[in-house]
């Protein structure tokens, strides 16, 4: 039979047999002038295959209003260039560590608990964007003379739920949207797992980080035959603010990659190379054990995931060892490593002397203000990613009470009349000074990333469960969304000269660069927020680690001056500088 199939004992190619060695490469981690670069590094490293997954929320921001689904297309096409099959995951849900799991987050706010199930509600939206998405798969699909072999239907659905009916309909509604790739699931390999997330008569495939054979034992008790495959092999991890940078030695990688082929299996690197969560679209994950019922744990900028290729493209011990060990599965001598891509020339520093106060954003920058019975959700209030200002006048006269923000996601900075009180969170909801009535006040809450795996997948973001003035509620709040989309826009934000004397706010200012080329961008003295270069957003900043600087693409830094605008959500203390290097 001709084709790229499913056989009896393996994968198949007009009739011989062949071995997917896929790495994953998110093409919306990695700035598109630098695709090419990353493709042909997981060439060199012995690999024949690509794998992305596709972020809804990035495509559809609103309902029915889409963005740019052409970049699948265009990033197929670079991987077919590149001598590369693809394999594609669109969803709906990805995980992958990026907000919501890739689900928007007004079809979460909607719908809640209803995502991933039979909802007809749910279907409805999942089949409007499949009908714009799968085109671009489609045309791209190996029967067509393209490199799509394998689709996925949804992603580690046994780690959520067991509605075999939503497996069905997607399935059906892959098939009849005209994907004729072969398609698979992929889960762990535990057996509720397999049970909850396979579909009868679709490859089932198992995700982890060693022990292979193990892995393997248990999905042939579900699947006697067909390809053995592991779709995600964990070859690094990924870091949460505040806890501690995660790596894996290269050798104990590599000795599990070996495991894995040695298996006769195939396999996906996951991440053959990270990249980076650009414009603040960071996932998040909760501790707590499989309820995952405790706190929250937002994930940082980089997705460097200690994957063979780093993030900046550039190869590992990592890299080496896996080479070494593909080098004996492959077809021919492997490529050499393309060259590096330029660097910046030399180290540059910016003074960012135009600042203004966060209320002249908000009042620039945000949607409509208006007043609230109870304080709306950032669902709500259509903020995907952002801030919302959230501002009363406690009534009054009465003495001071405890102020408390039960339900408060993520983190409020607090100003009782025109004065910063404190900064609060999920753990510490309550300001440490009682507040007087009569006292107007503010909150500026930012969402830190919304949780991307387990039950608490959706959860609303802002102030879920309104504003206590010591046991009664305060009503009447008003409330206006700062979307970080709307900052392509900051330039034309009214800035004053001599800086905001490390207030909170939006900072402008320029550096001048010789030989532009990939740099990391650090902010010495700065505490919280977001950073753009010539309007690209490379993502947020946070002075508790581990990330201690941002990845900025060479492709968006050019020679000369660079605009720089730095969205500072708590203060800076010393000068307002930036540095590259």
């Amino acid at each position: 039979m001709s084709g790229f199939r499913v056989g009896e004992d393996g994968f198949e190619l007009d009739g011989r047999p062949v071995r997917l060695l896929s790495g994953a490469l998110h093409y919306f981690r990695v700035h598109e002038a630098q695709w090419g670069h990353r493709l042909a590094m997981l060439r060199a490293m012995g690999l024949n295959c690509v794998e992305t997954y596709v972020p809804w929320n990035v495509h559809e921001p609103r309902p029915g209003a889409f963005h740019d689904v052409e970049a699948v297309g265009r990033f197929l096409d670079a991987a077919h260039a590149a001598g590369l099959w693809a394999i594609v995951r669109p969803g709906p849900y990805i995980c992958a560590e990026w907000d919501n799991g890739g689900l928007p987050s007004w079809l979460t706010g909607e719908l809640g608990a209803r995502v991933r199930t039979r909802d007809a509600r749910y279907l409805a939206h999942v089949e409007r964007w499949f009908a714009r998405l799968l085109p671009q798969v489609v045309a791209r699909q190996h029967d067509r003379g393209g490199p799509v072999v394998l689709v996925q239907v949804e992603n580690e659905y046994g780690s959520y739920g067991s509605d075999q009916v939503y497996l069905r309909a997607l399935t059906e509604l892959l098939r009849g949207r005209g994907v004729t790739a072969e398609l698979c699931t992929s889960d762990g390999p535990e057996d509720h797992m397999l049970t909850g997330g396979s579909v009868p008569g679709v490859l089932a495939t198992v995700n982890f980080g060693s022990r292979a054979r193990e892995g393997f034992d248990v999905l042939r008790r579900h699947r006697p035959g067909g390809p053995l495959m592991c779709m995600e092999f964990w070859c690094g991890w990924f870091d949460h603010w505040g806890a501690e940078h995660a790596v894996r030695e290269p050798g104990d990688a590599a000795g599990a990659l070996r495991e894995i082929l040695e298996c006769g299996a195939s396999v996906n690197l996951y991440m053959a190379h990270g990249g980076t969560n650009f414009a603040g679209w960071a996932g998040a994950n909760r501790d707590g054990g499989a309820l995952h019922d405790g706190a929250l744990q937002p994930d940082v900028t980089s997705y460097d995931y200690d994957a063979p290729v780093d993030e900046r493209g550039l190869p590992t011990a990592k890299f080496r060892l896996f080479r070494e060990v593909l080098a004996g599965y492959a077809d021919g001598p492997l490529p050499e490593p393309p060259p590096a891509p330029p660097v910046l020339r030399a180290p540059a520093v910016g003074r960012l002397d135009e600042w203004a106060p966060l209320a002249a954003v908000a009042a620039r920058l945000g949607g409509p203000e208006a007043e609230h019975a109870v304080p709306p959700t950032f669902e709500e209030l259509g903020v995907d990613r952002g801030l919302v200002r959230y501002s009363f006048t406690l009534p009054g006269p009465r003495g001071p009470y405890p102020l408390t923000v039960p339900g408060l996601r993520d983190r409020a900075v607090v100003y009782v009349d025109g004065v910063r009180a404190g900064v609060l969170s999920e753990d510490s909801p309550a300001l440490p000074v009682p507040v007087p009535g009569g006292a107007r006040v503010e909150l500026w809450v930012e969402s830190l990333g919304r949780v991307n795996y387990g039950p608490r997948l959706g959860e609303a973001k802002g102030l879920t469960g309104g504003v206590l003035h010591e046991r009664q509620y305060v009503h009447g709040v008003r409330a206006v969304g700062v979307p970080l989309g709307a900052f392509d826009a900051a330039g034309s934000v009214p800035c004053a000269g001599g800086g905001g004397q490390g207030r909170a706010g939006l900072y402008r200012g320029v550096v001048e660069v010789a030989g532009a080329g990939d740099a990391v961008l650090s902010l010495p003295g700065w505490t919280r927020g977001f950073v753009w270069v010539n309007g690209f957003c490379v993502g947020r900043y946070w002075e508790v680690g581990p990330q201690r600087g941002l990845f900025v693409p060479g492709p968006v830094l050019r020679e000369g001056a660079n605009a720089v605008w730095v969205l500072e959500v708590e203060g800076v203390e010393g000068p307002a500088e930036v540095r590259l290097r």
